[in-house]
Formats: C-alpha cells, sequence, structure tokens
C-alpha cells in the first residue's frame, strides 16, 4: 500500500513548522496552535493508510489542520479576547529587508481585515507555503479561484495597510472646504 510508505516522523519534520505557522496565523494562540498542529499530525497518524500519493501529503495536512480548527470554532460558544505580544512573534519587518516601513505588527493586523475568503488563501500561500495546486486542493476550489483570490487579497491587503500607515482609510476621499463669499 502507498500509503505506508509515508514516513511519519519525516512527515513531522517537513510540515510541522509551516502547519505551525498556519495554525497560528488562524488562532492568534500559541497554546491552540500547538495542539491543533499535534491534532492534525495525529489524525494523519489513524488516516495514513487512505493517503494515496505522497505529494498530496502536504495539501492533506492543511485540509485537515484547517477542518479541525473549524470544528473547535463551532464548538467554543465565545471567543476568548486573546492577548498578542507583538515582539515575540514578528518577522523581520519589510524595512529591515531594505523594504517600505510596514511592520510585522501592522502586515498582521491589515491581514486580520482583509475579506475572510482571502485571508485563508493568503494565509495558505505566505504562512503555509502552498502552491496553487495545494490551496486549491485544500480549499476545494479550481486553481484559477486560488490565483484570482490571492490577487484581490493581495490589493485588499495593500489598501489595509496604507490606511494603518497612514491613519486614514483609502476608501474615504476627502472633500477640499469651499470658501463662501463674504466668510473669509
Amino acid at each position: 500500500m502507498i500509503g505506508q510508505t509515508i514516513n511519519l516522523e519525516a512527515a513531522v519534520a517537513s510540515f510541522y513548522q509551516p502547519l505551525y505557522r498556519f495554525a497560528y496565523s488562524l488562532t492568534r494562540n500559541e497554546a491552540e496552535a500547538l495542539d491543533l498542529t499535534q491534532q492534525t499530525f495525529l489524525i494523519l497518524t489513524q488516516h495514513v493508510h487512505q493517503i494515496r500519493e505522497q505529494e498530496k501529503l502536504k495539501s492533506w495536512l492543511f485540509t485537515t489542520l484547517r477542518r479541525e480548527f473549524l470544528k473547535t470554532a463551532r464548538r467554543q460558544s465565545s471567543y476568548p479576547e486573546v492577548e498578542f505580544h507583538p515582539g515575540q512573534h514578528d518577522a523581520p519587518s519589510a524595512e529591515d529587508a531594505g523594504g517600505t516601513a510596514a511592520d510585522a505588527h501592522t502586515i498582521l493586523q491589515a491581514l486580520d481585515q482583509v475579506d475572510e475568503i482571502y485571508r485563508v488563501t493568503l494565509k495558505l500561500f505566505y504562512l503555509g507555503e502552498l502552491s496553487y495546486r495545494e490551496i486549491a486542493d485544500t480549499l476545494e476550489v479550481p486553481v484559477g479561484t486560488v490565483m484570482s483570490r490571492l490577487s484581490r487579497g493581495k490589493e485588499q491587503l495593500r489598501t489595509k495597510i496604507a490606511g494603518l500607515e497612514t491613519g486614514v482609510d483609502p476608501k474615504i476621499i476627502t472633500m477640499p472646504q469651499r470658501k463662501r463669499k463674504g466668510h473669509e
């Protein structure tokens, strides 16, 4: 059986970090992200015989993690407030890499404001490092839809980042004040 040729230790070594990053991006909580990642690997041990192609393992893992997250979210009657510590999980800012001044906190804050349908796709692509095909398999949509969602999501993200950096919503147009005659 092909599924039994999957080396579980190698799977954990290869996919633990990308899965954890994706789980953390969904939960914004270290403990929950760890639990979700471990739960995903536990499910893998129970269903390893069902995976027919080694190449599909990555998208299977991300799909499983996402489904477990959604199941958990549905079970929770209320969402607890999560305390976020910006310096603890930040990636180097774009400024450090010679880019613009959008720091990791601003990007994460902007990403949380992007529409859900685009946010999940962006997280799978950038944090999960999945290919278009793997994202399509994970979300059960065509590759063209993934490409479209990434494009629209990036545009929304740029708009949100610009708004956070300037403190002005870019969709709001301010009209110049006209001077009235006799009121100068």
